[in-house]
């Protein structure tokens, strides 16, 4: 009786958890992305992020500085692809998705780790996907690194979830 009791409970417990997991949406300059399947949620660990994530071994994060703010995409693109030593595989695109403008970055190499303005880890076999939206309340950026493996992994994901919240 009692073991069946804890499965019931594990069972209600497991369910619960990815109702609360599906139903996770992070509200971002008037766009609401989904949190895809197996990403967990963290409190943001800077007044700079507006939410992040976890994708298995990778990060994912939110900034949005307002109409105007956080540079333009050129520049936000020279700046994570800087972040690399050795970068490899770059790769910058543009697409229009619900009338709105993405552009997609990618990087393969040794990530330099660190605040902005503060000492560097190096990552080596590290990844980046960012995605800047163009939106109607100012640039939102999305930047996705962590192994390699990971970022490829959770690439069709995030891919998702930009795009699922502009159409």
């Amino acid at each position: 009786m009692q073991n069946k009791l804890l499965s019931l409970l594990a069972g209600l417990l497991l369910c619960m958890g990815s109702e609360i997991n599906a139903a996770e949406k992070v509200k971002v300059a008037g766009y609401a992305f989904g949190a895809p399947q197996g990403w967990k949620a963290s409190p943001p660990s800077s007044s700079m992020r507006k939410a992040q994530f976890s994708a298995g071994d990778a990060e994912v994060v939110f900034f949005y500085f307002g109409p105007g703010g956080g540079g333009g995409v050129k520049a936000n693109v020279d700046r994570w692809m800087g972040q690399f030593q050795g970068a490899k595989n770059k790769k910058v695109e543009t697409k229009e998705v619900g009338g709105v403008k993405v552009t997609y970055a990618k990087a393969t190499g040794t990530f330099m780790s660190g605040r902005p303005f503060g000492p560097k880890t190096p990552k080596e076999g590290y990844a980046l996907l960012g995605a800047i939206i163009e939106g109607k309340e100012g640039a939102i950026f999305v930047k996705m690194t962590g192994p390699e493996a990971a970022v490829q992994a959770n690439a069709d994901k995030m891919k998702g979830m930009v795009e699922g919240a502009l159409k």
